[in-house]
């Protein structure tokens, strides 16, 4: 009852705190769409590429991997003309080489066209090897290709691939900073001592935070996975009660940590304080910087952050379609962080009874 009486009051004070319900449920999707935008803002733009002395063949193969060709009468100052049209890239042809000139304030567009040059001259390579063998080529199937894939399909985007992790780590960070602010409150404002002067065990209270204030995780973490599948349309190859399940993990354990920080917080500001320390390294070793790129120690550091093992099981649900018992393990592991902090919780709230 003492418990049932804690998780009441916390849902009849988050309902009527207009700004942290916000906070919690809308700030998450707006951020979500603004991310979205952002990666596929571009997805359209074609690379501009100029081409001096090249064959035609060569120039109408790098329009069909999606490369803007300009054809140039002259190579006269490549790297002002770069600048002055544009252009991601200057190709010239010398004999039997190509010189490229890249325009490389972009590294990742540089990157892209240089695997398309590479692609299409492999093409040339194998249309003149294959028209030697046999002297008539049949046109209409020159450059059919047929391809399958492992995981997910061809509508796969790279937006499709992050954002799994970002939204694990939305999940979490918006639940850390509302649990974090809230306990601090009930501290500041005396609840939390006039709940510690009666008989209730410190264990009743953290499950009644971590319950009244679990409900609220919850219903977040339904919307954004809900409202990025099917408004923002990300692709997901398994089961979307997976991915809610995994989110609802990582949000309790962004609770208890929450919780766990706001006992050594005097004030918002200090709350504020532990999230470049504690919260921002989650995005970096959930993903988003491939971890097998990683220095070795580095990797060591990944494999203690919960979001770690959260963006794993989401990435193997959203893109390879995995089920429970291919991302078991992940959850176990969240499983673990959450009993470890909700212990720690226990020992923190000593601190203003020892009881």
């Amino acid at each position: 009852m003492r418990i049932k009486a804690i998780i009441n009051r916390i849902i009849k004070q988050t309902i009527h705190d207009k700004r942290t319900l916000a906070l919690m449920m809308i700030a998450p999707m707006i951020v979500m769409t603004l991310v979205y935008f952002l990666f596929n803002s571009n997805e359209d733009k074609l690379l501009r590429v100029g081409v001096y002395n090249t064959s035609a063949e060569f120039n109408d193969n790098l329009k069909k991997v999606d490369l803007d060709v300009i054809k140039y009468s002259s190579k006269n100052e490549i790297e002002d003309e770069i600048i002055s049209n544009n252009l991601d890239a200057f190709i010239i042809k010398d004999n039997n080489e190509l010189n490229i000139t890249y325009e490389n304030s972009s590294p990742i567009n540089t990157k892209e066209i240089q695997a398309k040059v590479q692609s299409t001259l492999l093409k040339d390579e194998f249309i003149k090897i294959f028209s030697l063998v046999n002297k008539k080529i049949d046109i209409t199937n020159e450059n059919t290709i047929k391809q399958s894939y492992v995981y997910s399909n061809e509508d796969l985007t790279y937006f499709d691939t992050l954002s799994p992790m970002l939204i694990g780590f939305f999940v979490f960070f918006f639940v850390f900073l509302v649990s974090g602010i809230s306990l601090l409150k009930e501290r500041t404002t005396g609840t939390l001592d006039r709940l510690l002067s009666t008989p209730i065990k410190r264990s009743e209270i953290v499950i009644g935070y971590l319950a009244g204030y679990g409900i609220f995780a919850i219903i977040q973490t339904i919307l954004i996975v809900l409202f990025s599948i099917y408004v923002l349309n990300i692709t997901i190859e398994g089961n979307i009660v997976l991915v809610v399940i995994v989110n609802i993990l990582i949000a309790l354990v962004a609770l208890s940590l929450g919780l766990l920080l706001s006992t050594f917080a005097n004030s918002e500001f200090q709350i504020m304080q532990f999230i470049p320390i504690i919260i921002v390294p989650q995005i970096f070793f959930a993903g988003l910087i491939p971890i097998e790129n990683m220095a070795g120690w580095l990797q060591n550091i990944a494999k203690i952050m919960p979001l770690y093992y959260g963006a794993d099981a989401l990435s193997s649900v959203f893109v390879k379609g995995f089920n429970l018992y291919n991302i078991y393990s992940d959850c176990i592991i969240l499983i673990i962080f959450i009993l470890v902090l909700y212990v720690l919780n226990i020992f923190g709230l000593k601190r203003y009874r020892k009881i």
